[in-house]
């Protein structure tokens, strides 16, 4: 069921999954329950291509032909849903661990998978597809739901899926950002991060031909009952592109790997991995090309504040947007925090006990945060509230949090942050200005710096692709 030989090993690499993913993401985020849980906690809005890598890394490990990656993976991702639950805008419960909810997403990818095959013309085979969704009905079973939530067999299925299309599937605030905001407001990966014009351009080209893509796979049914658009062209353009993205399986094997296109996206220029020194030859060219066009037609230089407090807010305001605000909603609450620990932990894939301290440590810095910070006492803190108090901020509580995190990256506990263990959490090579002459990063170096990044007083450091990058 898992590893090589299974459909999903397979199809894992597939360029057509690059837009069935996102059928699937829309399909999921159209339940009530799931689109809540998005809309309260996720970090897709602001950070996506991490969300899509750490969706990748998953799936790749449940799948793949370790047994104990796949149980420890499955325990990890019990524990993050275990942590989701709430109530939605109309006061409906929510919860991530909802045996119900955890099959719709299994459902949906399940769906997705099959439609990606017929839309590009090569149908999967019955036999081929019974295959697959017994691998899907493994998977399920690895993260310990009992049999029953999802059909028995691929006969079953099929009326259940239409039944959940058609009966409760909502016209979410999620799906609507996915469908429509999304793309447009995408932030460049760290590849194109320095390229600020080439990405607008492209994503404003991108952006409504990939909605209207997705849009025009849904069910006819939902695209019906959510009063979605139907564009004219859209059906032709939906089957062009997956056709072509089929004809691209036909690439070079290491051009369509996925993990190889995620790590790609993710790569950052000061990076020890050899792709990083073409990619940033590649943008100084643009660069100077860019600069030589600004010295012909320069732009306007916006007036000088005499003040100088207007530059100061817009930094606090900005740090607020990129770091502290992860799920994009324009607030600092717990949420937020609980996205950085999640992150923090993915990362340097922690077992339960270390993840449960990191995750008690950033709770005890909300709680600090809330008191000092939350002046309306309305139980969330404004960016506005945030820049009237920066950069004083460095209570004890973020300090525990520094102290908490050096200790999960040490994983040796020889109170120095190695390089194998510096490249487990920054993803990038030991910077030679940390290690303090003594071959390692040490715990006040370590402290310091952190906290230093944390508080906003410093931004240009290793630090900012830990939870800043998109």
């Amino acid at each position: 069921m898992f590893g090589p030989g299974s459909h999903f090993h397979d199809l894992r690499n597939d360029p057509r999954w690059a837009l069935a993913l996102i059928r699937a993401t829309v399909l999921e985020a159209a339940h009530p329950q799931i689109g809540a849980a998005l809309i309260d906690n996720s970090t897709f809005v602001a950070h996506p291509w991490r969300r899509l890598r750490n969706t990748l890394v998953s799936l790749h490990r449940m799948f793949g032909a370790d047994d104990h990656t796949r149980h420890r993976e499955a325990a990890r991702l019990n524990r993050l849903h275990a942590r989701l639950s709430g109530t939605d805008a109309q006061h409906r419960p929510y919860d991530a661990l909802d045996p119900g909810v955890r099959a719709w997403v299994v459902a949906t990818l399940f769906d997705s998978a099959v439609t990606m095959c017929r839309l590009s013309g090569q149908p999967l085979e019955q036999t081929a597809m019974e295959r697959l969704y017994a691998e899907f009905q493994a998977f399920l079973a690895t993260l310990g739901d009992q049999a029953g939530h999802l059909p028995h067999t691929l006969h079953e299925f099929w009326p259940y899926f239409d039944r959940m299309v058609e009966e409760e599937l909502e016209n979410t605030e999620a799906m609507r950002i996915i469908l429509y905001k999304l793309f447009d407001r995408l932030p460049a990966p760290p590849l194109l991060n320095g390229l600020p014009t080439l990405w607008a351009a492209g994503r404003t080209l991108a952006g409504p031909v990939v909605g209207a893509i997705t849009v025009a796979s849904l069910p006819e049914p939902f695209r019906r009952r959510a009063g979605l658009p139907e564009i004219p062209g859209a059906q032709t353009l939906m089957q062009s592109a997956y056709l072509a993205a089929g004809l691209a399986r036909f690439l070079p094997g290491g051009w369509i790997r996925a993990e190889g296109i995620a790590d790609l996206l993710a790569l950052s220029p000061d990076s020890d991995d050899p792709r990083a020194r073409t990619i940033t030859a590649l943008h100084d060219r643009i660069r100077r090309a860019g600069a030589l066009i600004r010295l012909i037609s320069p732009l306007p230089a916006p007036p000088p504040d005499p003040t100088g407090e207007t530059d100061v807010r817009r930094g606090a305001e900005e740090f607020f947007r990129a770091v502290l605000d992860q799920t994009g909603d324009g607030w600092l609450d717990w949420p937020d925090l609980a996205a950085m620990a999640r992150e923090l932990a993915g990362r340097l894939d922690l077992d339960e006990p270390e993840e449960t301290r990191l995750y008690h440590a950033y709770a005890d810095w909300w709680r600090e945060l809330q008191s000092a910070l939350d002046t309306d006492g309305d139980g969330r803190v404004s960016a506005q509230e945030y820049a009237m108090a920066v950069p004083s901020l460095a209570g004890p509580a973020l300090i525990k949090v520094a102290e908490v995190l050096f200790d999960v990256t040490d994983k040796d506990g020889d109170e120095r942050i190695d390089a194998d263990e510096y490249r487990a959490l920054f993803r990038t090579a030991f910077r030679r200005d940390t290690d303090g002459g003594e071959g390692g990063y040490g715990r006040v170096a370590f402290v310091k710096d952190f906290l230093s990044f944390m508080a906003g007083r410093r931004r240009s450091t290793p630090y900012d692709p830990l939870l800043a990058d998109a």
